[in-house]
């Protein structure tokens, strides 16, 4: 209260009533002056809160300090008052029964019902209000289940038969829930706690095992994405090398990427100017940039651990000389084919695992694969027919085999295929290139047969066409296993002589496999 204002009750000289009450009358001024200490009485101001209260509102019935509900100081003449006090007293009858049935239904058993949400929870139960704590206010989660109680020193809790261990399995089971929120905090664990979830030792240790070795790899994870390639994304390296490329004028800029791969990602970029008269960098071009990760394609080392070229370099105990040596490979293999005439991309240049080639399309749009583009039927017999011719140019003036040929490698474009991903290509003298090239034949039987080529030729018949070897099988076993025979009498042959049978006789005809 306002000091100033501090007062005694209205005058009650002579007049109407009505003029005291009026709220438009003039003040009366008349105070009388009180000291310091009685204007911060507290009594005094209950007292002049009482009589402000009893003049606004003299029907109301005062209430006295003390409690609420008692026989002394309440006038029962008042309808609402005896509701109140009808009402309560029904409720506290109301909970006592629920109280009762609870009882009498959960009895012993571990798993008990609560009728806490049914019961009354009256206004006026408390005595003060002073008493009441918000919840907020303290540390204590009205909504949260309590954590369950540590086991004393001793080791147990209670006497006699009622007597409870630290090995109980219910206890240790609430143990181990409660242990579960120390995991990581990418481990999700739930509300077990809320749900009185019990653990047992196993299956917790299963679990904690389980999120430290999920920890454990997604630091890994991290680690690895910071020296490695991702998906539609290059490590600072990579980028690194990009850079020194824009920077030299070599690319003019690179707009995104285009394609992805199970060992690549493909980006679109602009050429520049090249630092040498004697090569020309094409408009636009494509950038492959090897996945430094043997995660997507980890069977390379068959592709390239038994190629004469590389067999000396191989380490599988090094990744990244692997890539290094695949991005070469392709290299080598894209520059035969190009000296062969064969329509493919052109190798622009070759830096660590990032190979600049010559685009395939138009306007940053890329040549549709073969297996994506709806040709006429003229279209597929002149496709079948190029494919047929690059499959032998491949094997008789290249000395290489394709090893994953198929609609999804070759594209249309300019009214012809074009033949693109060549890395894991070998020779034919390699361990398995025969096997690699029946295998060729098939893809390329079956998709052009499907597409309704007449003059398209079966697998046998296509492998012989190519590699000049006139196997005479009746089915597909014999077959295979005279091309496993020859394969074998190839190995056997560089093991003792030391070197490879000759590819290509004086006269150019088909390599013949014998001693």
């Amino acid at each position: 209260m306002d000091p100033v204002g501090v007062a005694a009750a209205p005058d009650a000289g002579p007049g109407p009533a009505w003029q005291s009450k009026c709220p438009w009358g003039a003040p009366n001024t008349t105070s009388i002056s009180c000291s310091l200490a009685d204007v911060m009485s507290e009594q005094l101001a209950k007292e002049l809160q009482l009589e402000e209260e009893n003049a606004a509102f003299p029907e109301v019935v005062a209430v006295a300090e003390g409690p609420f509900i008692t026989g002394e100081n309440i006038d029962t003449s008042s309808d609402l008052m005896l509701a109140q006090m009808l009402q309560m007293e029904f409720d506290r009858e109301y909970d006592a029964q629920l109280r009762r049935e609870e009882k009498k239904i959960n009895g012993d058993s571990k798993v008990s019902i609560s009728f806490e949400n049914y019961r009354k929870v009256h206004p006026y139960d408390s005595d003060s209000s002073e008493d009441e704590v918000d919840w907020q206010d303290t540390r204590h989660d009205p909504y949260r289940a309590d954590k369950p109680t540590t086991t004393p020193r001793k080791g147990f809790i209670g006497k006699g038969k009622d007597i409870t261990t630290k090995h109980d399995e219910v206890v240790c089971g609430r143990k181990n829930t409660a242990r579960m929120e120390n995991f990581a905090p990418e481990f999700q664990v739930g509300d077990g706690i809320g749900m009185d979830l019990k653990l047992s030792n196993q299956v917790f240790n299963a679990l904690k095992q389980h999120a430290y070795s999920e920890e454990r790899r997604s630091a890994r994870l991290h680690e690895k994405k910071e020296h490695s390639t991702a998906e539609k994304a290059v490590d600072p390296k990579t980028r690194l090398l990009l850079y020194k490329m824009v920077n030299a004028g070599m690319l003019e800029t690179i707009t995104g990427c285009i394609s992805t791969g199970k060992e690549s990602v493909v980006f679109h970029a602009y050429g520049g100017k090249s630092a040498t008269e004697d090569k020309v960098i094409p408009p636009e071009c494509a950038i492959k940039v090897f996945k430094t990760t043997l995660n997507e394609f980890k069977n390379r080392d068959k592709y390239i651990k038994d190629d004469y070229r590389f067999k000396d370099r191989f380490s599988k105990l090094n990744p990244r000389k692997i890539i290094r040596m695949w991005a070469e490979k392709e290299m080598h293999n894209l520059t035969r084919m190009q000296n062969a005439g064969i329509p493919c991309p052109q190798v622009v240049i070759l830096k660590k695992h990032v190979l600049v080639m010559s685009f395939i399309g138009q306007d940053q749009v890329p040549a549709p694969k073969l297996k994506d583009v709806t040709l006429s039927s003229e279209d597929m017999k002149k496709a079948y027919c190029q494919i047929l011719k690059m499959m032998q140019q491949l094997y008789k003036e290249c000395n290489l085999v394709h090893a994953d040929l198929s609609e999804y490698n070759m594209l249309w474009h300019d009214g012809k295929v074009w033949l693109i991903d060549v890395s894991q290509s070998v020779e034919p003298t390699h361990p398995h290139g025969l096997e690699f090239l029946f295998r060729d034949c098939r893809n390329v039987s079956q998709f052009f047969q499907k597409g309704g080529v007449a003059e398209a030729l079966n697998e046998r018949e296509l492998f012989n066409a190519v590699s000049g070897l006139n196997i005479t099988a009746d089915n597909e076993v014999d077959f295979q296993a005279e091309i496993e025979a020859l394969e074998k009498m190839n190995e056997d042959h560089v093991q003792n002589q030391g070197k490879k049978l000759p590819m290509f006789s004086s006269d150019g005809d088909p390599p013949i496999y014998n001693e």
